[in-house]
C-alpha cells in the first residue's frame, strides 16, 4: 500500500484535511500512545503459553467420538473416503429428509412394485436408481435387469450414474457420487443424488430446509499418515428448483474446539491475548476482551503495523468508528492489511468480527499468531 509508511519514517503530509472534531479526537488517541507499558513476562513464560494455547486449538481437531475402522483406512494414496458421523444420524431433520425420500421413491416406482425401506440397503446396487431414473426421465437404460454380481452391479451404476451426469452437470450440478461411493453403501452420497434428482425433476414433494450433516473424511498419506477429520455437509432445497445448490463447509479447529472442547477456550483466549498484548503494549495498549476490542478493527490495523513494522496513516481507517459500515470498513482494511502482508485472505467475514462471533475473531487472530508468535 503506497500510503503506508515504514515506523522510523514519518507518515506523508499530504493527509486529507480532516474535521475539527477528527483532529480533537486522534490528538486525544495520540496522547494515550506517548507512555510506555512496561509489563513484559519472561521469555520462557510467554513460549510456554503460547505452545499450551497452540495444543489446545490443535488437539481437538481429531474427530475422537468417531470410529474409524481399519478398513475404511485401505486406501490408494492420497485417496479419501467419506462417511456418515454416526452421531448425525440421529440428526432429526435428516431423519425426516430420509423418510421423505423414501416415500417419494416408493410412490414413483409403485407400478413396479418395489419397496424401498433403507436407502442404504436399498440403493447401493444400481436396481432402484435405474428404475427411480428411467421413471423420471423417460428414457430406458441398457443394462442388465437384475445383477448379483459386484461386477455387475457396478456395471449397471456406472451407467446410470453417466445418465444421470450428463443430464445434471449442464445445469451446475457438481458429482458429489460414484460408481464406488454408492456401492459402498455411503448413505452421504445416495442423498446427494435422491435430492438432486428429486429437484432437478421438480418432484412434488417438499424437501426439508438447511439439513446439515456432520461427516468424517478419512485420507491416507502414505506411507503411515492416516488424516481423519470432521466436516459439515449440507443439503440446501431452494424454493426456486432452477437454482438448487448442495454445499460443503470445512470445519476448522475453533468449530471443533467450541463444540467439543470448551473447557481448553480459556487456555486458547489467555494465549492469543498475551500474543496480541506483547505488541500493543509497545502502543501503551492492551486488550482484556478479545470479542468486543477487536470488533471494531482499530486494534486489528494498528497490530498489523507493528507485526509488519509500518505507520498506517489515520487517515486510512476510522479511528473512532461510529457506524456499523465503519467498523466493517476497518476490519475489511486490516484483512487487506494481512493479505499484503503474505497472509492468505482470512476465512472470516469481516462483518461477523464487528458483530462479536467469537469464533470468527479466534480464526483471524490466531492466523496472526501462528505467523508472527516469534516476532519482537
Amino acid at each position: 500500500n503506497p500510503n503506508i509508511r515504514k515506523m522510523s519514517g514519518t507518515p506523508a503530509s499530504s493527509a486529507t484535511p480532516q474535521s475539527a472534531k477528527t483532529r480533537k479526537e486522534e490528538s486525544s488517541f495520540l496522547g494515550k500512545l506517548g507512555g510506555t507499558l512496561v509489563r513484559r513476562k519472561k521469555s520462557k513464560e510467554v513460549s510456554d503459553l503460547h505452545e499450551e494455547g497452540k495444543n489446545a486449538i490443535n488437539t481437538p481437531m481429531l474427530p475422537t467420538g468417531t470410529d474409524v475402522h481399519p478398513e475404511d483406512t485401505l486406501l490408494e494414496e492420497n485417496a479419501e473416503r467419506i462417511m456418515l458421523d454416526p452421531t448425525s444420524r440421529e440428526n432429526l431433520k435428516f431423519k425426516d429428509l430420509l423418510k421423505v425420500l423414501i416415500d417419494w421413491i416408493n410412490s414413483e416406482l409403485e407400478e413396479d412394485r418395489i419397496i424401498v425401506k433403507d436407502l442404504e440397503e436399498d440403493c447401493y446396487d444400481g436396481q432402484v436408481l435405474q428404475k427411480i431414473f428411467e421413471k423420471l426421465s423417460g428414457r430406458k437404460l441398457n443394462v442388465a435387469e437384475v445383477t448379483q454380481s459386484e461386477i455387475g452391479q457396478k456395471q449397471k451404476l456406472q451407467t446410470v450414474l453417466e445418465a444421470v451426469n450428463d443430464l445434471l452437470r449442464p445445469h451446475g450440478w457438481t458429482s458429489e457420487w460414484s460408481v464406488d461411493s454408492i456401492h459402498a453403501k455411503n448413505l452421504v452420497a445416495i442423498v446427494y443424488l435422491l435430492v438432486a434428482l428429486a429437484m432437478h425433476f421438480q418432484a412434488p414433494i417438499r424437501l426439508p430446509e438447511h439439513v446439515s450433516v456432520q461427516v468424517v473424511v478419512v485420507k491416507v498419506q502414505w506411507p503411515l499418515a492416516v488424516d481423519s477429520h470432521l466436516q459439515d455437509r449440507y443439503y440446501y432445497s431452494s424454493s426456486n428448483p432452477l437454482n438448487p445448490r448442495i454445499f460443503t463447509t470445512e470445519r476448522d479447529a475453533f468449530d471443533t474446539l467450541l463444540d467439543h472442547a470448551p473447557d481448553k477456550l480459556n487456555v486458547v483466549k489467555t494465549s492469543l491475548i498475551t500474543f496480541v498484548n506483547k505488541h500493543l503494549n509497545k502502543l501503551n495498549l492492551e486488550v482484556t476482551e478479545l470479542e468486543s476490542q477487536f470488533a471494531d478493527g482499530v486494534y486489528l490495523i494498528l497490530l498489523m503495523g507493528l507485526l509488519e513494522d509500518y505507520f498506517v496513516p489515520l487517515y486510512n481507517f476510522f479511528l473512532t468508528p461510529e457506524s456499523f459500515e465503519q467498523k466493517v470498513h476497518n476490519v475489511a482494511f486490516a484483512f487487506e492489511l494481512m493479505q499484503d502482508g503474505g497472509l492468505k485472505k482470512p476465512k472470516a467475514r469481516p462483518d461477523d468480527v464487528v458483530n462479536l462471533n467469537l469464533k470468527s475473531t479466534l480464526r483471524v487472530l490466531y492466523n496472526l499468531f501462528t505467523n508472527y508468535k516469534n516476532s519482537e
